[in-house]
């Protein structure tokens, strides 16, 4: 039996946003012209799609890897199994590196995924010099594919960690960024919501949650500037560690900075140099 998109919209057993995400995204209409032909039916293919998406939202898959897309700042990222989802709470790391890059700067987001911070950050400033690394192949294609369609000069390198770019590839850096795995590893939310379906090794080190912070701090020492800044983003209940990690490994002026919610979200230090 077929059905009308404005039953469908009221009777999919999802929320009406996601149940209209998914029908714009099978009929190609946008959010007034669903609402116009609300009296309509999807044809036979569009209501084979219609069910098929339907079933993998309904199974917890996430909505930007059905859709293969997800906005962040002001954009549209493509997203896939290989890469975490952009979260909104991540705009708060951005923020912060914006406001810290000189001009003509040296930025390496390292962990890229998706490339969402690395992308973001040669969109808003053209003038820096961005690198960015990720020890997945697949992920660094998706991110690829992010810059090159959102025109962003974007360097990038696989490897782990430091490993990705030689010294002087980069040369000395004004601001090394990372979103890193920080989860524990027996934290239970690894298996709840979207979580079950996004990369363990992007979201978890398998440890306490610090280890790629430490293996950040200690790295970044030589190969900062004089001045130059680490901003890395963690849990909500990591801020007093790794600003600990962060004072051990010389760093200065280090700080915490919280999201939107109030948690601590990111933390931060200055490289005096020497």
């Amino acid at each position: 039996m077929k059905h009308t998109i404005d039953h469908l919209l009221r009777h999919s057993g999802l929320p009406r946003l996601e149940a209209r995400m998914l029908l714009q995204a099978v009929s190609g209409y946008d959010h007034a012209a669903l609402l116009m032909h609300g009296n309509e039916c999807l044809s036979e293919n569009q209501a084979a799609q219609w069910q098929q998406l339907l079933a993998r939202r309904l199974a917890g898959e996430p909505m930007a890897y059905i859709l293969g897309k997800r906005e962040f700042y002001g954009r549209l990222f493509a997203t896939t199994p290989a890469t975490l989802i952009p979260r909104p709470e991540t705009e708060h790391l951005v923020e912060a590196v914006l406001a810290r890059i000189p001009p003509g700067g040296k930025v390496w987001d390292l962990g890229t995924g998706g490339g969402a911070v690395a992308v973001t950050l040669a969109c808003e400033r053209p003038d820096a010099a961005v690198f960015a690394s990720d020890i997945s192949k697949d992920a660094l294609a998706v991110a690829g594919r992010n810059a090159a369609t959102l025109g962003a000069n974007v360097r990038f390198a696989c490897g782990s960690w430091y490993q990705a770019f030689a010294p002087e590839q980069t040369g000395l850096l004004d601001i090394i960024v990372s979103n890193p795995p920080y989860i524990e590893a027996d934290d239970p939310h690894l298996a709840q919501g979207d979580l079950r379906f996004e990369p363990a090794g992007a979201l978890t080190d398998f440890a306490d949650g610090l280890s790629a912070i430490r293996v950040l701090a200690a790295g970044a020492r030589e190969r900062l500037q004089a001045n130059g800044w680490l901003l890395m983003e963690h849990g909500w209940n990591q801020g007093e560690a790794v600003r600990k990690i962060l004072q051990d490994n010389g760093f200065a002026e280090v700080a915490t900075e919280q999201d939107l919610a109030g948690l601590d979200r990111l933390s931060m230090g200055r490289w005096p140099g020497g």
